[in-house]
């Protein structure tokens, strides 16, 4: 029996709801590959801030780096500042652990009805820098309160950063399709944008020396974000800045249904530190407490933990349990037409792994 530390954040709104369906299926598949997970729960959330003036305890970090994992359900809360809740919790759990590399699937899976008008398949990966690039704590805000305010947000790229982001980029598409898509601005935005292309070029150079195969293309955000929306089917593995990564991966999410279904991994490849699994569809306050919220982005969010604590098999068999659900189509959560509940579509997968 091999046995891990999960940390568990379950957060605010739905997030409370997700995770014990995320939970339940984890129990099932890991009986059957002789895999135990000890869960220690966090009840670090917006409501803590509410209450405690804090979205977790100064020690925070270090009480999250003995696990072998963490798993977030959803941080957001109307009545706080969506800066304070992610500065808060967040982001410092991803720089701390130097989970670098924010790794987004999107797929669209049979008998689920995407908003465009295509049938041809989706299946692709946004691959996202996670640590700097636009996201930097970099600037300030100058004669607040009078007419002549003024905000200044500095972009930080280094070498280092996109070197290893490029290069996990190339390795994930390599074993896929080979071809991987660079995002860019680097027509508009005259500095970090131009050197992001320069260290791509070097890493692509540097793969093919090595007989890499992977067909690398750049395309400029603005034109790449239109092409996902008309031509989804083309892409396969897009790499990208904090920024940018952010933006594609909730639109990928939306073309293949609902950003109900979408997970996500904050890996520290080295695995030095613990890695993070979450889904991406926040903590939808206009539906929590209802108990119809979408599982399956906290689900698959379960299935990439599997994967990245040793466990392949046992992460592919509960993504199967998905998409045979979404298949047979009897059980739907509101948001895929359907008018099923969160305990209702877990049962479903549940069933769907036995």
């Amino acid at each position: 029996m091999t046995s891990h530390r999960i940390a568990v954040i379950p957060g605010d709104g739905i997030g409370r709801e997700v995770v014990p369906a995320a939970r339940a299926v984890l129990d099932a598949v890991t009986a059957r590959h002789a895999v135990s997970f000890d869960y220690v729960e966090f009840d670090w959330s917006c409501a803590g801030y509410l209450r405690d003036g804090t979205m977790m305890p100064p020690d925070g970090i270090e009480r999250l780096r003995s696990f072998d994992a963490v798993f977030l359900g959803a941080v957001g809360d109307p009545r706080v500042p969506d800066h304070v809740s992610l500065w808060g919790l967040l982001i410092p759990i991803r720089r701390a652990f130097r989970q670098y590399v924010n790794l987004r699937p999107a797929r669209l899976f049979p008998g689920v009805d995407g908003p465009l008008r295509t049938d041809a398949p989706i299946d692709l990966v946004v691959v996202r820098e996670n640590v700097e690039g636009e996201y930097s704590e970099i600037g300030g805000r100058l004669s607040r309160g009078f007419p002549d305010e003024m905000a200044v947000q500095e972009s930080v790229f280094t070498r280092p950063g996109v070197t290893r982001i490029v290069d996990y980029a190339l390795d994930l598409a390599s074993k896929r399709s080979g071809r991987l898509v660079s995002a860019t601005k680097s027509n508009g935005i005259v500095h970090t944008m131009p050197f992001w292309d320069e260290v791509v070029v070097e890493r692509v150079e540097r793969a093919r020396a090595a007989r890499s195969t992977v067909e690398v293309t750049r395309e400029h955000i603005d034109a790449l974000c239109a092409k996902v929306v008309l031509d989804p089917g083309r892409f396969d593995v897009i790499v990208g800045s904090n920024l940018f990564g952010d933006i594609l991966s909730d639109l990928t999410a939306a073309v293949t249904g609902s950003i109900g279904m979408a997970p996500s991994a904050n890996l520290n490849p080295e695995r030095e530190f613990p890695s993070m699994f979450e889904p991406v569809h926040g903590s939808a306050p206009d539906i929590a407490g209802r108990g119809v919220a979408n599982p399956v982005g906290a689900i698959w969010s379960a299935a990439m933990m599997l994967d990245h604590l040793g466990h392949p098999e046992a992460g592919a068999e509960v993504v199967a349990a998905i998409a045979a659900t979404l298949a047979d189509g009897r059980v739907r959560t509101p948001d895929l037409g359907g008018a099923s509940t969160t305990e209702e579509f877990t049962a479903a997968v549940v069933a769907a792994l036995g």
